[in-house]
């Protein structure tokens, strides 16, 4: 079994739904610190993060990821258990083997390697862990970037190991990130028997033609890079479960993702004239940021060297997709990329596909 499978199997089989780390960080600190990497540790109330360096000054670039996972659903509703991995026809199943258990492992094998092979290299190569990104996302990266900015540390570069490709591996690199905002809509009512309409006042009614606008909105168009900001519907719950109760309360949760033309305070102020059109006044209105929107400036010799890049991961991908869920998946590699030292590290870890399953299908 190669390297990267073993890893990610391990993590895998750590139940670490947000924002509980369950000992990933762990095993993948002890791992590299025997290739000589130092481990700095910051705990922030149940959030555990973990900085991981080999060597120091410039060029640096760091590895950024996350050990936690979102919620599996159902285990009935599942194949296989989620926190059990299992490789089916080439495929390995298992919640967060996609997102993003299996990048974390190549990541964690490339700067092992990487550390061996060139154990005095120039710079620091790094990786930084947070099990706070399926979550609430408030003591995470964003309280490690305070610190090590009031130590004034941070890396020349930084590459986020989510998975972006679309349809083949490297076909898409992202120079930025669309924001997240999360909301929670409360809705009163009067609760009363269905078969006296006159005497009540049913809230999930009144959210009706207000759900429907929401979802039907065209909120920006996008820009080049980024796709249109859209909004996502993820709970929805009224009444008391009788049959013939109507509720007295509903809550709606709803999650945002905005590209650069739509801000937080915007897409508020247009929620709220949205509900005043439709009638529903009486209301409390939560909304965070768990993620700002945030985009890149290249300097042109380094878009540059992110097109070669580009072009290196299509020349070596056999023409294979590299998507999560695609069947055409057949190799998983790594991308270890210094940029300012111009070399780019890509190497196969087996015939193994990374496929993450929700309850109802592939990501």
């Amino acid at each position: 079994m190669n390297d990267v499978l073993s890893l990610t199997q391990k993590l895998i089989s750590r139940i670490s739904v947000t924002p509980d780390d369950a000992g990933c960080q762990r095993l993948v600190a002890e791992r590299l610190a025997a290739a000589g990497f130092e481990v700095e540790w910051f705990y922030c109330g149940a959030v555990s993060n973990v900085l991981l360096t080999h060597g120091d000054g410039s060029p640096s670039m760091w590895f950024l990821g996350h050990t936690d996972v979102v919620p599996p659903g159902p285990e009935e509703d599942w194949s296989s258990p989620p926190f059990a991995p299992e490789v089916r026809d080439g495929v390995l199943y298992g919640r967060g083997a996609a997102d993003m258990k299996g990048a974390v492992a190549a990541m964690v094998v490339a700067l092992e390697e990487f550390a061996i092979a060139h154990s005095s290299h120039r710079g620091q190569a790094g990786l930084l862990l947070t099990s706070d990104e399926e979550g609430i996302a408030q003591d995470g990266v964003r309280v490690v970037a305070e610190i090590l900015g009031q130590r004034g540390l941070a890396p020349d570069y930084c590459l986020v190991g989510e998975p972006s490709s679309q349809n083949e591996f490297g076909d898409t690199v992202r120079i930025g990130r669309r924001g997240s905002i999360n909301a929670r809509l409360l809705v009163d009512g009067i609760q009363g028997h269905t078969a006296y309409p006159h005497s009540l006042d049913n809230p999930v009614h009144r959210l009706a033609p207000f759900l429907a606008e929401l979802l039907s909105t065209a909120w920006d168009e996008g820009d080049e890079n980024f796709p249109p900001s859209h909004c996502q519907v993820s709970n929805f719950s009224a009444g008391t479960g009788a049959e013939n109760v109507t509720p007295g309360h509903a809550a709606l949760m709803f999650n945002f993702r905005n590209a650069p033309q739509s801000s937080a305070d915007d897409l508020r102020d247009r929620i709220e004239k949205m509900l005043q059109r439709h009638g529903v006044d009486d209301y409390v209105l939560q909304h965070g940021t768990s993620g700002n929107r945030a985009r890149t400036s290249l300097p042109a010799s380094e878009g540059k060297k992110l097109t070669s890049i580009q072009a290196y991961c299509r020349q070596h991908s056999e023409g294979k997709a590299m998507a999560p869920g695609k069947t055409t998946n057949k190799y998983f590699r790594y991308l270890f990329a210094a940029w300012d030292c111009a070399c780019t590290r890509i190497a196969r870890h087996g015939q193994i596909r990374l496929q993450d399953m929700y309850a109802t299908g592939p990501i």
